[in-house]
């Protein structure tokens, strides 16, 4: 990690092109046993009630490995709560990332600790940042889709990300093979 990420607190402790890429062997040799998932633009698109390709088999095979999952989001519960129970998940909304609370929340529902836990989600400054202040560790996954025009926040915090993005990617090995 560089000294950027060091200073900026923006450096994932894992990076992957794609949140199915996230392998449970890869998790249980880290010590990670549940998961703390971002929906918007890391499980589906934006305001998509439908998850992304692949994503339901993913969850499955964690679950058949015993790995715990969660979603928190700061979306509010008429987004995220039908489509956490589309996937069979407990949630948190209005999760205040970058904020703790809703990490802190979430691992408790689960019966986690922090040396057991993982948070996933695709934007540096909310879930990486989130994931860092609730002490857990973090995995960073490149966004499903650009931002439509009407999310215009989201859209300037991409830009500001830029300079902090990962540069390799624990799955970039899989493409070589």
């Amino acid at each position: 990690m560089g000294l950027r990420h060091k200073l900026t607190g923006t450096g994932a402790d894992f990076s992957f092109r794609k949140t199915v890429h996230i392998s449970p062997d890869f998790l249980i040799k880290h010590g990670i046993k549940g998961l703390i998932l971002d929906v918007d633009n890391t499980l589906t698109t934006h305001d998509d009630p439908v998850p992304a390709e692949g994503i339901v088999q993913w969850l499955d095979s964690l679950r058949d490995r015993g790995i715990k999952l969660m979603i928190l989001s700061n979306n509010h519960p008429e987004r995220v709560t039908p489509f956490a129970k589309l996937l069979g998940l407990d949630c948190v909304c209005d999760g205040a990332k970058p904020l703790k609370k809703g990490y802190v929340q979430a691992m408790k529902k689960m019966g986690l600790t922090p040396e057991e836990t993982a948070g996933v989600g695709d934007q540096l400054f909310t879930d990486i940042w989130g994931a860092k202040a609730a002490g857990i560790r973090s995995i960073y996954v490149q966004p499903i889709a650009t931002e439509g025009k009407d999310k215009r926040f989201i859209r300037f915090k991409r830009v500001m990300e830029r300079p902090f993005l990962p540069e390799k990617f624990i799955d970039d090995k899989r493409r070589r093979k």
